[in-house]
């Protein structure tokens, strides 16, 4: 999640060098900082990094100069996603990662994913929030081991980690098919919830990081046993490694409490059977669906075309909602194939107006033979 408020020719110069402008979205909460796709592959004067270690401490001092940059520091970040290369790359990164994040570190998820950089083992999107934040600790759910927060509470906004199938009493991981493990996940996620006031009706935004897309369908089964039927949270979907062989998903979620909640859907769409809305309001922010642009009847298409379909169905989404490009404030791009992000990002210049945010941008198949690309986003008025 971060942002570079680039557009056209500067956005590709600066993307190729790797410069960081967040994106501040002054929202009903204290406003938040995005910063996304913070790399380490070569040191200060111009090395090459090779190591994860290496690359990690460096991607490391890197957000923290953007953070800097807009007057904050490390203690700001509430919202952190790791993506590594390898897998086997995890403890070594975690060994660095919680030098900086020692004491109430933020919400994190962590998979396996083909980064922009190809020279990149480690790559990281962050949030941050400049006002007063809550470390949300449930009674009589154990701490993770591992150098994250289980929620961390921002105003009326609650962020809430990658949570897989583990013991609240104990943190080993409970084995089962996916529907099991799903519901061991949201019985976590609950616990965080109500330790912050809040349930599973005030889950505004989700994304599910599954190990075999083939569990799909049995995923969205025990899903929906949990969230709200009328106005379930946006959600995207995607297949990603995860850090962990015994887990077959891992599902990272945005609460809010609203009294203005409501489902947004284009004019001409529906909601679809699954247990997601296209898009979901909270007042003054609109959170939508990974939205994808394949042809008619499942027909093929390239991906520059997919890209534009994708970008369509969310214009007239967020104009259904009262806002336009112009209020994004963070996007997502995740790519069957990472090696088509250049044809991507040339449309999204051409499509989205100069200063829209630059997206967390990740290679990993998506939950459709035939799609190529699908993309998320955040608005705020």
């Amino acid at each position: 999640m971060t942002a570079r408020n680039l557009g056209g020719a500067m956005a590709c110069a600066t993307l190729a060098l790797g410069l960081l402008l967040p994106v501040i979205a002054e929202g009903q909460d204290s406003a938040l900082v995005y910063i996304p796709n913070t790399t380490g592959t070569v040191d200060a004067e111009g090395r090459a990094l090779t190591t994860v270690e290496d690359q990690t401490r460096r991607a490391l001092d890197r957000l923290g100069e953007a953070l800097q940059a807009r007057g904050l520091d490390f203690a700001h970040v509430v919202v952190s996603n790791v993506f590594l290369k390898d897998t086997r790359d995890f403890q070594a990164m975690n060994a660095i990662y919680r030098t900086v994040f020692a004491v109430d570190p933020p919400t994190r998820a962590t998979v396996r994913a083909d980064l922009p950089d190809p020279d990149a083992r480690i790559q990281i999107s962050v949030v941050a929030a400049r006002g007063p934040k809550r470390v949300v600790t449930p009674q009589g759910l154990r701490s993770p081991e591992l150098p994250y927060s289980w929620g961390i509470q921002v105003g009326r906004t609650l962020f809430v980690a990658g949570a897989t199938s583990r013991s609240p009493d104990t943190y080993r991981p409970v084995r089962g098919d996916v529907e099991t493990q799903t519901r061991r996940i949201f019985g976590n996620i609950g616990m965080v919830l109500e330790e912050a006031r809040m349930g599973y009706g005030d889950l505004v935004s989700c994304r599910v990081f599954l190990d075999d897309p083939r569990a799909f369908e049995e995923m969205n089964r025990a899903y929906a046993g949990f969230v709200p039927a009328d106005d379930p949270p946006a959600r995207a979907t995607v297949r990603s490694g995860l850090m962990n062989v015994l887990f077959s998903t891992e599902i990272q979620c945005v609460a809010e409490a609203s009294v203005d909640r409501r489902v947004v859907i284009r004019e001409g769409g529906q909601r679809g059977p699954r247990p997601f809305s296209p898009a979901l309001s909270t007042g003054n922010r609109l959170y939508l669906s990974g939205m994808v642009g394949s042809g008619p009847q499942g027909v093929p298409l390239e991906v520059d075309l997919q890209t534009r379909n994708a970008l369509e169905n969310l214009r007239a989404t967020l104009e259904a909602g009262g806002m336009d490009f112009s209020h994004v404030v963070d996007a997502w791009v995740y790519l069957a194939d990472i090696r088509d992000w250049g044809i991507v990002q040339e449309v999204l210049h051409e499509v989205l107006p100069q200063g829209a945010p630059s997206p967390t941008v990740v290679g990993t198949p998506l939950m459709g033979s035939q799609l190529r690309v699908e993309i998320q986003m955040v608005a705020e008025r």
